[in-house]
């Protein structure tokens, strides 16, 4: 680790006064900012630090991704987008047919293309769906937690039970035979303990854990009620580990009225963050603010196509509202530059108004405001004296930058992830100039590669890769 002096840049601040500093400079001194002013100030200052020059670039800290899965980076596209034929594929993907080194090798391919495209924060459940969260054991989740830290950025992994009844079938893949075991809730509430107490707060701190539990979407008739008081025990069973140990708490999939209807199992407070949570009832949005309960929303998903949610609403009630990419599968990358500009045109679209969600605004959803729906704002978010030296760099001297004026208009609205120069981490230089530093991209690229083809074979799953009847030339197939 090098003290830095960056300098030269526009640098956007995302302070409380939200500064932008033409030719400005960021001090970092071991794995924490220093100082935020003037280049010209600043180069006196600190005479002897290591200079990265910023000219033509802007400054701004890193990004933050509140909602992704890991896992997925191995299975874009499976059934060629096919929602049926995907789900019931990476099911059995995640459940039976991956190893500890599939997601070890997800890991690093995705905590890389975050790297890539400026994200130095991102939350990853451990699998997808209600059914397929690899907690029989702990293995599955320290690889994935080893695979992130070897690329070096921050990490929020959230772990969790399936969905009620159990117990539930998972297998693993030894000697080229497979070993199915019945998993019971008290398995996944072990397995997760012990991860808590091996990984939140590892690699330095860079490595969290959050807690997570399916969400209850409606009400059961009475021949079901038996199954409600299930979801009571044990989501207050979840939620009790994630007090006891002091970690964030997440859901996955919350649509019209399940807020609400968590807010009653006593799942909400200002250490949970909500995702998706399309079509919201005004009763959600009540709970959402009584309770300081944040919002991830993922404008680029699957759900928020069949819903939305109601971003300028949450945000003009008082709650605290973030983005995700719900990366990366079936269709859809880890950019946030991308999902930036999506939720502008979303909401825009919707109500047919170009005035809503400013570039500004958006901005926030994926630095500070982002950092406050994780619980982190008093370390990462903004570039401020004391805060850890989360730092992204844009090269602002491209055509579809130029001119070089009104920033924060060009990194929203016409910037990607390709255009992300440099990459600082506590302090650390993960990304100079496009080239990482703290792995090999292609032995990174080769191994998830291998394992794809691992996975595959394993599965029977070849025919996941064909196209469908009417993949070109209709309107849909």
């Amino acid at each position: 680790m090098t003290d830095l002096l960056i300098a030269g840049g526009v640098v956007i601040t995302m302070d409380p006064a939200r500064r932008v500093i033409e030719d400005g400079a960021v001090a970092v001194t071991g794995d924490r900012i220093v100082a935020v002013g003037s280049s010209p100030d600043l180069r006196k200052q600190f005479p002897n630090h290591e200079l990265i020059d910023a000219h033509r670039k802007a400054v701004l800290p890193g990004l933050i991704d509140c909602h992704a899965h890991a896992g997925h980076g191995l299975v874009k596209t499976l059934g060629a987008g096919d929602g049926d034929v995907w789900n019931e594929a990476v099911g059995r993907i995640y459940s039976v047919g991956s190893t500890p080194e599939f997601w070890h090798a997800e890991a690093r391919l995705s905590a890389l293309e975050r790297l890539k495209a400026g994200t130095t924060t991102g939350v990853s459940y451990l699998g997808g769906g209600d059914d397929v969260m690899r907690v029989d054991a702990p293995e599955s989740g320290e690889r994935h937690c080893d695979g992130v830290a070897e690329v070096g950025i921050r990490a929020v992994v959230a772990i969790g039970s399936c969905r009620p009844p159990f117990p539930k079938t998972f297998a693993t893949f030894e000697r080229g035979a497979w070993r199915e075991q019945p998993i019971t809730f008290d398995r996944q509430l072990e397995t997760c303990e012990t991860l808590i107490k091996r990984r939140h707060g590892s690699d330095e701190g860079r490595t969290r854990i959050a807690l997570t539990f399916p969400v209850h979407h409606h009400e059961l008739p009475a021949e079901r009620q038996a199954e409600l008081g299930l979801v009571k025990e044990q989501g207050a069973a979840f939620r009790g580990l994630s007090r006891k140990h002091k970690v964030g708490f997440t859901q996955d999939g919350h649509r019209a009225g399940s807020i609400a209807r968590a807010e009653g199992l006593g799942l909400l407070g200002p250490d949970a963050f909500l995702s998706h949570s399309i079509e919201l009832t005004p009763e959600d949005i009540a709970a959402a603010k009584r309770t300081d309960t944040r919002i991830v929303h993922n404008p680029s998903a699957i759900m928020s196509v069949r819903g939305r949610c109601p971003v300028p609403e949450l945000i003009e009630a008082g709650v605290t509202v973030a983005l995700g990419s719900d990366g990366t599968a079936p269709d859809r990358s880890a950019d946030m530059f991308r999902h930036m500009f999506q939720c502008m045109h979303y909401h825009r679209r919707h109500f047919r108004d170009a005035r809503i969600l400013p570039q500004g605004k958006v901005l926030e959803m994926v630095t500070i405001d982002a950092a406050k729906a994780l619980g982190m704002d008093a370390e990462i978010g903004s570039l401020e004296v004391g805060k850890k030296a989360d730092i992204v760099l844009v090269d602002l001297y491209k055509p579809h930058l130029m001119p070089l004026n009104m920033p924060v208009y060009r990194i929203v609205s016409f910037a990607s992830g390709a255009d992300v120069d440099t990459v600082i981490v506590d302090g650390r230089v993960l990304m100079c100039g496009g080239e990482v530093t703290t792995v090999d991209e292609g032995e990174v690229m080769d191994a998830a590669q291998r394992e794809t083809e691992r996975m595959l074979e394993r599965i029977d799953g070849a025919g996941l890769l064909n196209p469908p009847a009417k993949f070109w030339g209709h309107a849909r197939f």
